[in-house]
């Protein structure tokens, strides 16, 4: 029975694979697994970007309206003196 195959479209993720293969004397299946592998352990530590902003509003109570204090805080410019 013929091992499945990964087909890579990218010429660019094709050829850095292949050098990276050649560079470590492994195979370009073996080294696709571990970027996968490392790729998937790295992501899988992060908080979904909806969930964190959801958490971090739960813990504001208060909703600053950063117009207003922008505009509070305005000086205008007089330019320089001549």
């Amino acid at each position: 029975m013929a091992k499945p195959q990964l087909s890579v479209r990218s010429a660019k993720a094709r050829e850095l694979a292949r050098k990276l293969a050649q560079r470590e004397n492994r195979s370009i299946a073996d080294i696709v697994e571990r970027a996968l592998e490392s790729y998937e352990v790295r992501e899988a530590a992060r908080e979904p970007a909806a969930e964190f902003y959801a958490r971090l509003a739960k813990g504001i109570d208060t909703d600053i309206d950063l117009d207003a204090l922008i505009n509070e805080n305005r000086k205008p410019n007089h330019g320089i003196d001549l």
